[in-house]
């Protein structure tokens, strides 16, 4: 995430669906569960089995594994001390004063006046933060052996975010200013209201405007797959027509699905990957892990969970906004809230608020995936599938952390935590659970699916 659009990014990630991961071939289960199908619903030990999933993941891929999304907690504080080393600089050398300046000389209409400088401020942050981005969002992944793209496809997309960052974060503080100077004493109630419906608009608008910018989206038509979402859906009481499939492969080995948008808008989708490397069996409960969002209206309540965190954050940033100006303000050329001049300054105090929060941020997103793995797994009745897609967090997610680790830096539960979800049930539902794979086999047979097929396709998209 880049300093130029922290405001816009921290809250709007909390409202999108983040991924999940599948793989095709389940480790043997503990001979503990028995062979005859009388004794086995009483052997059944969900410990055992979640402990035998975890071990088939071999020493040298937890390493990598664990030592990447390790690497990750470093890269959430250097992100945050690198995003306020250059709003400090722009504000301490004036140059934010003199892109004010330069702004106003080009415009009289006091809303383009803002946009310029927020045009100026993102290709100047963009280009001084650019070493960091390239090596955090390309050098880093092809070295864990995570990114299908080449630098030039990779730049490509920087471009196009870039683009959406001027044009969306553009609309953002033209909007946000024009309260502030508008409503002088009440701008936090009133500009937190205005953050909040744009980041609905943002949110309406994704899955039709933005997301096709960087994927090309087209509806599933494999019946063998389609069928069984639908009917996930329509059992759950959703009026879906579609499943939509994305080209992720492009850029990424990850296998993902995700909910977007809502209302009209609101989309199920699947990517490429995911279809294509692996069995029914593990579609099933990630496509109904998609669903349980939409049922348990987790958009909506991530909404108002944002809202409060919103307003708390505009109280803290008026409050802590005038401290600062009152100490540094005339040397930094910052005239008042209303200045343009004064956005590194917000920014950098908006940066160090959601910093602090993240361990409550990530425990509210965490609560609600975990809600939605449940459902997914009563959805599908695919136990041993959801436990097959948590193996594959090993690619780049540790997946057996400490409980405080999981508490602190998890938007997600935990790979142990989430088969051994999938494996308590599975204990109470163990007839359901393999009538349900054998079904499920068969219609992978069908398609023409086996891991063989997966494998080969894998091959065909390994990063580069």
């Amino acid at each position: 995430m880049t300093f130029r659009i922290r405001l816009l990014l921290v809250v709007a990630m909390l409202l999108v669906g983040l991924p999940l991961v599948a793989q095709q071939v389940a480790p043997a289960l503990p001979a503990a569960a028995g062979d005859e199908a009388g004794g086995r619903a009483a052997a059944f030990e969900p410990e055992a089995a979640t402990r035998a999933y975890l071990a088939s993941v071999s020493g040298e891929k937890r390493a990598r594994s664990d030592a990447y999304f390790e690497g990750g907690y470093w890269l959430q504080l250097w992100d945050f001390l690198f995003g306020v080393a250059v709003g400090v600089g722009l504000l301490a050398t004036g140059v934010s004063r003199r892109m004010r300046d330069v702004s106003e000389r080009a415009a009289r209409f006091r809303p383009l006046q803002t946009l310029a400088y927020w045009v100026q401020y993102t290709l100047l942050t963009s280009l001084v933060l650019f070493p960091w981005t390239a090596y955090e969002g390309f050098f880093r992944e092809h070295q864990y052996g995570l990114s299908n793209q080449n630098f030039a496809q990779w730049l490509l997309d920087q471009f196009k975010g870039l683009g959406v960052g001027l044009l969306l974060g553009g609309l953002f503080v033209v909007c946000l200013y024009g309260v502030v100077r508008k409503l002088p004493r009440t701008w936090p109630t009133w500009g937190a209201v205005t953050l909040w419906a744009l980041v609905v608009f943002s949110i309406l608008i994704a899955p039709v405007y933005i997301a096709p910018l960087f994927n090309t989206y087209t509806r599933l038509s494999d019946p063998v797959v389609r069928g069984p979402i639908l009917g996930m859906a329509r059992a759950q009481g959703v009026a879906a027509d579609d499943v939509w499939l994305f080209d992720a492969s492009r850029q990424t080995k990850r296998v993902s699905g995700n909910v977007s948008g809502f209302g009209r808008t609101m989309r199920i989708s699947l990517n490429d990957n995911l279809l294509n490397r692996c069995s029914l069996a593990q579609i099933e409960p990630v496509m109904g892990h998609e669903i349980g969002h939409y049922v348990l209206n987790h958009v909506y309540k991530t909404l108002i969970f944002a809202m409060i965190v919103i307003v708390v954050g505009f109280a803290f940033l008026r409050w802590s906004f005038e401290a600062a100006c009152a100490r540094w303000g005339a040397a930094w050329g910052i005239r008042d809230a209303g200045d343009t001049a004064g956005l590194p300054l917000a920014l950098t105090l908006l940066s160090v608020y959601f910093f602090v929060l993240t361990p409550v941020l990530n425990t509210q997103t965490r609560v609600e995936e975990a809600e939605a793995d449940l459902f997914g797994i009563n959805a599908s009745g695919q136990p041993d599938g959801e436990a097959q897609v948590d193996l594959m967090l090993g690619e780049y997610r540790k997946l057996d952390p400490s409980p405080l680790e999981e508490a602190l830096f998890y938007d997600h539960p935990s790979g142990h935590s989430r088969i051994l979800m999938a494996m308590k049930w599975k204990a109470e539902h163990l007839a359901e659970a393999e009538a349900n794979a054998r079904r499920a086999a068969d219609d992978d047979r069908r398609r023409g699916f086996s891991p063989e097929s997966a494998e080969k396709w894998a091959k065909q998209h390994e990063p580069r």
